[in-house]
């Protein structure tokens, strides 16, 4: 049950979820997906530890 919830704690947010459009459709680094959002990497790279 634990997981359950981690896994919707993950996608609750929006940043996370735009992050998984971007990669379901292609091969990503790092700094390709952080190009995509108005924040420095170091952020965007926390996101990608959680998802």
């Amino acid at each position: 049950m634990n997981l359950r919830r981690d896994v919707f704690q993950a996608i609750a947010d929006p940043t996370r979820r735009a992050i998984l459009l971007l990669v379901t459709s292609q091969a990503m680094t790092a700094g390709a997906i952080a190009s995509n959002f108005d924040t420095a990497r170091p952020p965007v790279s926390k996101h990608l530890h959680k998802v």
